[in-house]
């Protein structure tokens, strides 16, 4: 799917959103649920980083929905990228991946919010109208995780192996899972072939893992019980 034209966001009486998402079913599904509303209206989508860059600046949304799994650099790499070029762009992340492992590193990226495909629907509408009131919007469940982080000075994530991954590892790691090879990751991350492999070394230490057959295993693993969840 391409982006719409910048010009489907003239006369701001809605509030406009831009959809980055790497599936059809989703961004259609967004759009359709989103234009329904009186306040609010989709002005383009994306499908991976370098579109949804481009669709920020021609088409100048009040907000982003921007999933972290996109073909390419992920979805916290395009936020990283956001904070650099539109600082005060709204962003809500909407993911299929378990926020406990990725809501703290998306609010630490900058993201507004962190919302999970399975929470969707009427939670997106209310996640985008809290955003552009100024507030931000996560779950029950992370927000007494911060709770329990001010409280009790508590790690907001939980204490597994893959916390201590970093965001680019994380990447790597989800690569690796989704059956990409060395070369077809440092491709679609625009790095070198070392640098991959030294991400690879990283994460099998961490995750106290002995070679990469097991490093793929895992990765593999992990990424069904993810789609499944």
């Amino acid at each position: 799917m391409t982006d719409k034209p910048a010009g489907d966001c003239a006369g701001r009486k809605k509030r406009m959103v831009l959809v980055v998402d790497d599936h059809p079913i989703v961004r259609q599904g967004l759009t359709l649920l989103i234009n329904q509303e009186s306040d609010l209206a989709v002005c383009g989508v994306a499908e991976e980083m370098h579109s949804g860059l481009r669709a920020i600046q021609s088409a100048k949304p009040d907000i982003v929905i921007l999933d972290i799994s996109l073909s390419g650099p992920d979805g916290l790499e395009m936020l990283k990228n956001i904070r650099i070029s539109s600082p005060r762009l709204p962003v809500l992340i909407l993911s299929m991946h378990d926020e406990s492992i990725y809501a703290e590193r998306a609010l630490r990226a900058g993201a507004n919010g962190y919302i999970m495909k399975q929470e969707a629907t009427e939670k997106v509408l209310v996640a985008l109208r809290r955003i552009l009131g100024g507030e931000i919007y996560v779950s029950d469940r992370i927000s007494n995780h911060m709770l329990q982080h001010y409280v009790r000075g508590a790690n907001l994530t939980e204490q597994s192996s893959l916390a201590e991954l970093t965001n680019r590892e994380l990447e790597v790691f989800r690569l690796i899972g989704e059956g990409l090879g060395t070369r077809q990751i440092a491709e679609a991350l625009h790095l070198s072939v070392k640098t991959v492999e030294s991400y690879q070394a990283h994460i099998k230490e961490k995750l106290s893992l002995r070679s990469a057959r097991e490093l793929v295993q895992h990765a593999i693993q992990w990424n069904v019980n993810e789609k499944s969840a």
